[in-house]
């Protein structure tokens, strides 16, 4: 499995490197100039061509993507051209918020979306089955937009349980060590701040986690249903086994394989940045980060956000590809 993972890594390289070179192409594609944007509409024709010599943008666009691509083998992502800043150092933040967000929803969306599954598919064609299965084809059709201002009015203007936007309360400002929130605070003893910061992390979580939740349940519905049709599994009812046991023990381990792909692809789609949602909640995630570039036409922020993005959505595909052998030891990664 070494040698797999090795060449899979080695294998990585190509696409990312085609990722460079599309998004660049894409980019440079779009109308307006970085320094008119940066400078505004007011800005003089000297002006505008002065800034634009000194960030390197009336050069010919391939000796740009050859600079570029030079400073990303010597792990430079490039700076700014609207803050002037690494972006190796302004990046983390944004995607630290993105991880903590994504992974709270991703808990919420397995812990909830596989048992509603497999309940459904133990009691198939009960009213839970039913109603599990509407409400998981409800989640799946719903406007993210409409549910997150939905839940904004319920939770936060209505009953003024949770916070409406943002990560921590402005007031009494979380100490940055790991950008991780609920790391963070535990680090330094702070409870307090810890359940402030999971009070942010409702609403946003809960909006994101809808989809993949009902993606998850369906998906583990059907693979359940298959894996309690086979012998073994009417083997073990006939010992005498209980029913517990022989769906979580014996079903869900033939079952899970299809689920963790789905939970691998629904987990790098939400890194990649949930704009919608971090837009709607304030929350200041790397798929704003992206989005913002693109409005300054700052373009060494949106092509190594993106790459960013790439990098993260395929290494978690090996990391599923691994998971395969730990959950199931037939399948072997030998050649």
């Amino acid at each position: 499995m070494f040698n797999y993972t090795v060449r899979r890594l080695f294998s990585l390289i190509p696409v990312l490197f085609g990722m460079t070179l599309v998004v660049f192409a894409i980019i440079h594609a779009i109308p307006g100039n970085p320094a008119q944007v940066i400078l505004g509409q007011r800005a003089t024709a000297a002006a505008i061509e002065n800034l634009t010599r000194e960030l390197g943008l009336d050069r010919p666009w391939y000796i740009q993507y050859v600079d570029y691509l030079g400073q990303l083998l010597q792990g430079d992502l490039g700076t700014s051209l609207r803050t002037r800043g690494p972006i190796s150092e302004e990046v983390w933040p944004y995607l630290a918020a993105t991880f903590e967000l994504t992974l709270v929803a991703m808990l919420v969306a397995v812990v909830i979306g596989v048992n509603a599954g497999i309940i459904s598919a133990w009691f198939s064609k009960s009213w839970f089955d039913y109603v599990a299965m509407v409400v998981a084809l409800v989640g799946v059709s719903m406007p993210i937009f409409w549910l997150g201002l939905m839940l904004q009015w319920g939770f936060s203007i209505e009953l003024g349980w949770l916070p409406t936007t943002g990560r921590n309360n402005v007031r009494d400002p979380i100490e940055s060590i790991t950008n991780l929130y609920l790391v963070d605070t535990l680090l330094q003893g702070r409870f307090d701040q810890f359940t402030t910061a999971i009070k942010h992390l409702a609403l946003p979580s809960m909006a994101l986690a809808t989809i993949p939740m009902a993606i998850i349940a369906r998906m583990t519905r059907a693979t359940m249903l298959e894996v309690m049709k086979s012998d073994y599994v009417r083997t073990a009812r006939a010992k005498g086994l209980r029913m517990f046991w022989v769906v979580y023990k014996h079903s869900l381990k033939n079952a899970i394989i299809p689920v963790l792909t789905v939970i691998g692809l629904q987990t790098g789609l939400l890194l990649g940045g949930a704009i919608l949602t971090e837009t709607i909640f304030g929350w200041p995630g790397i798929g704003r980060y992206v989005y913002d570039a693109i409005s300054y036409r700052d373009y060494p922020v949106i092509q190594s956000g993106i790459l960013i993005i790439a990098a993260i959505f395929v290494l978690i595909n090996l990391i599923v590809d691994l998971l395969y052998v730990v959950v199931d030891p037939r399948i072997k990664y030998n050649k």
